[in-house]
């Protein structure tokens, strides 16, 4: 059965009241969405870089759809318990695909910085969703086109040109409703020249019992000399599912810091598509999954080197545990205008039980000889030495092999660029280990954090 149908059918039906919902800048991409989508596929398990993951069967369940925008009731707080790291930052929340700004955004922003709902920054008129919108993420690939159907409302990051934003950002998505949903999500980024700024983004699930799947779709523009770190931390639950495909321009002297961290979910897809286009441009790309029970996670990376002397260097890791299952397919493509590119890509997997499955798959597709590239992956178990080594030495079995799990994830943390994530992911990482799974529910201590205040530490 083809997924995509009910979609299109449902979109049918209620297209005034989703373009009601909406904005007109979201709406122009309406039409060219469905011509998109007809006759269109989603891809399947067995198609060349979806080897592991069946995006048909992610959207195949009758999810439902918010598009009469009810505001639907959250925790706010619950979603700060303990997961979410302790940062001072400004915040916006996302209830399932509503935007909600914080006092502390609202008043914090810097002037020429704009962090707000994408349905009102179209109406207000801002030049970055009318020049930026759709530019990158392509309706060709069938998951972003339904996305473009679907979504009524998103998160517009707008810096100004020079603007240097030194507090970070954080964007925290949370599923929240009594019926199986989808959210469709849509995130635009845009940093003008000389501009700088830090993103974190948290995906948090607050009921384990109920189905959801988040379709996200995110666009980041960094215009020359411009700097971003953007990292994402998902801890969801076992019934979320989650497709984000992520696009990224970067023009000359421009920096991008970017990781993702998956510590608990259901089922995952992440696809990146990186474009260092022009000279000088610097991406480094680090991935971080740990995966228990019957979690899939997989995680694909198309990476092009456009223009000269561009660096990029991508780091993934894997803990898989139980039943779980993962998945790294990695692309570097380097074109004849690319002399001098500096690029290196590495996929290394551990596997703690005999059940866990893992595939790589890293590619170099290199057309000029004036380059430095390398690329390699390995997957193998736990040390069984180093494991009786420290048994010698009075550590029990299950505290040793979780020391040599946290040891295995030690450089992709050092790879993360954003000190204040840094020290706080060793602390989410070890509480991983430890057996925490979906939330706080392992954690006893009160918290009593606010919607404005909301990341006060555990005592």
């Amino acid at each position: 059965m083809n997924s995509l149908s009910q979609y299109l059918e449902l979109y049918r039906l209620n297209a005034a009241t989703i373009d009601a919902g909406s904005a007109p800048a979201l709406n122009a991409l309406r039409q060219k969405a469905i011509e998109a989508l007809t006759g269109a596929t989603l891809p399947e398990r067995g198609d060349e870089d979806y080897e592991r993951t069946s995006v048909n069967d992610m959207f195949a369940a009758d999810y439902g759809l918010n598009i009469s925008r009810m505001e639907l009731p959250a925790d706010i707080a619950a979603s700060f318990r303990c997961d979410v790291p302790n940062m001072s930052t400004l915040l916006g929340i996302v209830v399932n695909d509503s935007f909600r700004p914080t006092k502390s955004l609202l008043s914090g922003l810097p002037e020429g910085a704009t962090f707000k709902s994408l349905r009102q920054a179209a109406i207000d008129g801002d030049p970055a969703v009318a020049n930026h919108y759709g530019s990158l993420a392509p309706l060709t690939a069938p998951a972003v086109a339904l996305n473009t159907l679907l979504t009524q409302d998103g998160v517009l990051i707008h810096v100004g040109r020079g603007v240097h934003i030194e507090k970070p950002l954080q964007l925290v998505n949370i599923f929240s409703a009594p019926t199986s949903l989808m959210a469709p999500r849509r995130v635009l980024v845009v940093l003008e020249e000389g501009a700088s700024a830090k993103l974190l983004v948290c995906d948090h699930t607050q009921d384990a019992t109920t189905d959801y799947l988040s379709s996200e779709v995110v666009e980041i523009v960094l215009a020359k000399d411009a700097s971003l770190d953007y990292y994402t931390i998902e801890e969801s639950s076992a019934k979320t599912t989650r497709h984000s495909n992520i696009y990224c321009r970067q023009a000359e002297n421009s920096r991008l810091s970017a990781g993702t961290i998956t510590l608990t979910c259901g089922t995952t897809r992440n696809d990146f598509s990186l474009d260092l286009a022009g000279k000088h441009a610097e991406c480094r790309l680090a991935g971080m999954v740990i995966g228990s029970g019957k979690q899939h996670v997989d995680n694909n990376v198309i990476l092009r080197h456009l223009s000269p002397r561009c660096t990029s260097n991508q780091l993934f890791k894997y803990v898989l545990d139980g039943e779980a299952t993962g998945s790294f397919s990695g692309r570097i493509l380097v074109t004849e205008q690319a002399k001098f590119t500096d690029a290196a890509q590495t996929d290394r997997n551990l596997l703690a039980s005999p059940s866990a499955r893992m595939h790589a798959k890293p590619q170099l597709e290199i057309y000029n000889d004036d380059v430095k590239c390398s690329h390699g992956a390995t997957t193998g178990q736990l040390d069984a030495e180093a494991l009786f080594y420290m048994q010698t030495r009075g550590i029990p079995e299950p505290e040793a092999r979780k020391m040599l799990m946290q040891a295995f994830m030690s450089d992709v943390i050092e790879a993360v660029d954003m000190e204040e994530l840094r020290d706080r992911l060793r602390h989410l990482v070890e509480k991983r280990f430890n057996g925490s799974q979906f939330g706080c529910g392992a954690c006893t201590s009160a918290c009593r954090p606010t919607e404005d205040e909301p990341q006060k530490s555990c005592q």
